[in-house]
């Protein structure tokens, strides 16, 4: 069998693996704090005997799109916006650090501050904060927690983990759809970081160019499907005419 059905095949796999990146940012365009999935080709040499300009199509994922999200006003406020490329720090269900652009907040029925998809929010000492039975909980643009009971002053309980990722240790997603750091090691708190109070971070998805890049993704795939059906005809009328010359 020639192996163009082999190459096509490469192609034809690498361009589902894009269509389902694309799918996934597309279901994502209204997460909060969700970060693109980037995705691109890389061409592989086929190693062996027949021509060496032979290659086979293999899909590679260079990370995320580094940019923030549209800011959406609330005006609630346990909801914040970090400035700049600052992440709040999370407990993951693994219970390792983990990191998120999401920054809608609330207070479970047992006291510690959760996210809105229940993922525990780390203090800039890197434990769960544990907010008092019945207070009143505000949030500082510098991201100091102060609670308030009833008729008490209000007194300071914590400090968010706001931290910046450095150029020699970067974030990268995992399977949870957190990020981590690359090195795995936690970040250190970033005492500049500010927040916008009242304000959430939208998706990153431009929908739009997502759609087109979907359908750009679709017509490669048929291309690739097309080259495979085209190899099996040649390899069928080449074993036609070996059987007529025999």
């Amino acid at each position: 069998m020639d192996r163009l059905i082999y190459t096509a095949m490469t192609g034809a796999n690498a361009a589902a693996h894009h269509q389902a990146i694309l799918s996934n940012n597309l279901a994502n365009v209204s997460t909060n704090g969700f970060r693109a999935e980037l995705h691109t080709y890389r061409s592989v040499p086929v190693r062996g005997d027949g021509a060496t300009t032979r290659v086979m199509a293999i899909e590679a994922t260079p990370g995320f799109l580094d940019t923030p999200g549209s800011p959406q006003r609330t005006g609630r406020a346990m909801d914040a916006m970090t400035t700049g490329n600052a992440w709040f720090a999370v407990q993951g269900l693994d219970g390792t650090e983990a990191y998120t652009r999401n920054g809608s907040f609330e207070v479970s029925n047992t006291g510690t501050l959760l996210t809105n998809t229940g993922l525990s929010v780390l203090s800039d000492g890197g434990a769960p904060i544990n907010v008092p039975q019945g207070a009143e909980v505000t949030l500082g643009i510098d991201g100091i927690l102060s609670a308030k009971v009833g008729k008490q002053p209000a007194t300071g309980i914590g400090r968010l983990k706001v931290a910046t990722p450095t150029p020699e240790d970067p974030l990268r997603r995992g399977t949870d759809g957190l990020f981590r750091t690359v090195s795995g090691e936690p970040l250190a708190s970033d005492p500049a970081a500010r927040l916008q109070l009242g304000v959430i971070e939208g998706s990153n998805v431009n929908a739009i160019e997502t759609m087109v890049d979907m359908i750009q993704a679709g017509r490669q795939f048929e291309a690739q499907t097309r080259l495979m059906q085209t190899a099996e005809a040649n390899d069928r009328s080449a074993a036609q005419l070996l059987s007529m010359q025999g």
